[in-house]
Order: C-alpha cells, then sequence, then structure tokens
C-alpha cells in the first residue's frame, strides 16, 4: 500500500468524462450548519443543486451507528460531503483529546460503512492540516503525512481524521466507493466561531482587539510566544474546492487545500490590531500586546504545497488576505 493513498497509475489523472455534475443529484453535507458547511451550501446552490439536504444532530447523532444507517434510509444520498467535526482550539483540544478522538473517529466510522452497505455513488470527506507531523518540512506536501507524530495537543483530533482517509483507500480497494479527501487548512471568514475558549486564532484574536478597541483596554492576552506560523483559507475558497473535489475525484487521494503563504502569530496579531483599530501605530503594537509564554504555541510552522489541488481540481484561493480578514472584522462588528 502506497503511504500516500495514490495509486500510482491515479497520480495527477482525472478523466473529464467521469466528471460529475451535481445538479440534480441528491447531496447530504454532514456538517451543513457550520462554519464551513454554510458556505459550501450556498456555493452548492449557486451551481444549481437544489436538493440538499442537512441532517441535524438532534435527528442523527452521526457518532452513532442506528442514526447514520437511518441517514442513508431516509435521505438516499447520491453524494454524501462528510465536514461535521467536533473540534476546538488548542485550549479546547487539551481539554478534550479522548472526546475528539471518539466523536470523529466514530462519525467518519459509521458514515463509511454505510457509505458502502447503501451503494452511495460518492463520499466526499474534509480531513484536517493537524494530521500532518509536527516537525513537517515546509511547505507541507500530502507525501510527508505519515513521516511522523502530529502536535501533540491535536494529535487524537488529527488522527482519527486521517484515519478515515485510511477507510476511504481501503473501500475503495475492497468495495470500489468512489470518494475524495480534502485536507483545508486553518480556515476563517464571516460566521465563524468567536467563543474565546473554542474558536481558532483569528476570531479569537479580532474579538479580543474588538472588545478591547470598544472598552479602552490598554492591552490584550495572546497565548504563546507569537514565534509559530499559520497559513489561513478563507472559508469560500474552502468550499470551492471541497464541490469542484465531489465533481472531480474518485479516489481518496490527499488534496492540500490552502494559499501557499504563511505569517507568524505575532505578525497576524500586529496586523489585526491595525485593521480592527485597536492600535494603528506600529511603535506601540508590542507594548498593547502580553504574550503568555506558559500557554503552547502549537505547531512550530504550517505552510502548504498546493500544486496537487492545481493539478487535478483547477483550484486556487482568490481571497487575499488582507481583504478575508476585512470582511471578518466587519462582519463579526455587525453582529455586535
Amino acid at each position: 500500500m502506497n503511504p500516500d493513498f495514490t495509486p500510482p497509475h491515479e497520480r495527477g489523472r482525472q478523466a473529464e468524462a467521469d466528471r460529475i455534475d451535481l445538479a440534480g443529484r441528491r447531496v447530504v453535507v454532514t456538517g451543513g450548519a457550520g462554519f464551513l458547511g454554510t458556505a459550501l451550501v450556498h456555493a452548492l446552490r449557486v451551481r444549481g443543486v437544489t436538493d440538499v439536504f442537512v441532517p441535524r444532530r438532534a435527528d442523527y447523532d452521526l457518532t452513532n451507528e442506528d442514526a447514520c444507517r437511518r441517514l442513508y434510509r431516509d435521505e438516499r444520498p447520491d453524494v454524501l460531503i462528510h465536514l461535521a467535526a467536533e473540534v476546538g482550539g488548542i485550549g479546547a483540544n487539551r481539554d478534550n483529546p479522548g472526546r475528539y478522538f471518539y466523536a470523529n473517529m466514530a462519525m467518519a466510522l459509521h458514515l463509511i460503512e454505510q457509505a458502502r452497505a447503501h451503494d452511495l455513488g460518492k463520499f466526499v470527506m474534509a480531513g484536517t492540516i493537524c494530521a500532518y507531523p509536527k516537525f513537517t518540512p515546509v511547505p507541507f506536501r500530502e507525501e510527508h503525512l505519515w513521516d511522523g507524530y502530529p502536535e501533540e495537543t491535536n494529535a487524537p483530533y488529527g488522527i482519527a481524521k486521517k484515519a478515515a482517509m485510511v477507510m476511504l483507500y481501503a473501500y475503495r480497494m475492497q468495495y470500489a466507493l468512489r470518494s475524495a479527501y480534502l485536507l483545508p487548512v486553518n480556515l476563517y471568514g464571516p460566521s465563524d466561531n468567536f467563543d474565546l475558549h473554542t474558536s481558532h486564532v483569528i476570531p479569537a484574536l479580532i474579538r479580543k482587539c474588538v472588545e478591547a478597541r470598544d472598552a479602552g483596554a490598554d492591552h490584550i492576552e495572546v497565548w504563546g510566544t507569537g514565534s509559530a506560523s499559520r497559513e489561513f483559507l478563507y472559508v469560500d475558497d474552502a468550499a470551492e474546492g471541497i464541490i469542484r473535489a465531489a465533481e472531480t475525484m474518485h479516489e481518496p487521494i490527499p488534496i492540500n487545500l490552502g494559499t501557499g503563504h504563511e505569517i507568524t502569530i505575532r505578525d497576524l496579531v500586529h496586523l489585526i490590531a491595525r485593521l480592527t483599530g485597536f492600535c494603528e501605530d506600529d511603535a506601540q503594537l508590542e507594548a498593547k500586546i502580553r504574550w503568555d509564554p506558559t500557554k503552547p504555541d502549537g505547531q512550530p510552522r504550517r505552510c502548504l504545497d498546493t500544486e496537487r489541488a492545481k493539478k487535478n481540481l483547477g483550484w486556487r484561493a482568490e481571497v487575499g488576505f488582507e481583504e478575508g480578514l476585512r470582511r471578518t472584522i466587519a462582519w463579526f462588528e455587525a453582529q455586535s
């Protein structure tokens, strides 16, 4: 078994004749009411996909095998796009390692098995960049996924998501289940989760800076040292990449979705402080930030190679980083 899960005859090849037109198909989107899911469902509708179903936890607990079986029986999807996840920032990952492994593994396990049992046409899954080894060479290339253990604070979540890719590959070999597997980098944009305990870094920083600005506070507190780097992808760009994979990919070849550009957390804090108006004077910026080095930085660096997405999907990110941040800040302020 190739550790890249890419059959040699399939690498870089997707026949145009095999392209799926999603219009007219019944598409189920797990997690479709969430941050990425909302953007993806909107993008599907723009494409002319009118038959979209979003399961809610109150009706279908996807960690339960019987609920997953009932979902397929009730809704009879042609395509299932699996975005649902239990996930959070560094703090939430540290507090819930067991739950995050179990919930994410259970959802994938049951949904993929029931896809086989119900002869699903296509299973599309969003994995996580947390699956990469802690010290992956930059830029991250998909063939590096198996070169080491993930960063410790989010390893249970990342490994559960990566195990699902192995399951999809096994089911493709044995049962001919068509599937696609994407690795989106850190997402951001309007409608993100701005809860300070469970949110990721961009919404947390936007909230801290806006609230500090409005309160006239003289500083904000930020976890870590600021030395780690991250790459960020606007949510609408991620949705487009996933839809293109649903239309064209039939093997669970891991495909990065990102911009190929990284920024240190320190520079990110400075940028958000300026864009929110918390501190527009570069000379005073660092004095207004109190770093807490007792808290973890997480993975040292994240920056993706996106050539496989360009080659297989004809996809690249379209929204510039500052423009995306401005849209996100404007959305948050409108909700406040």
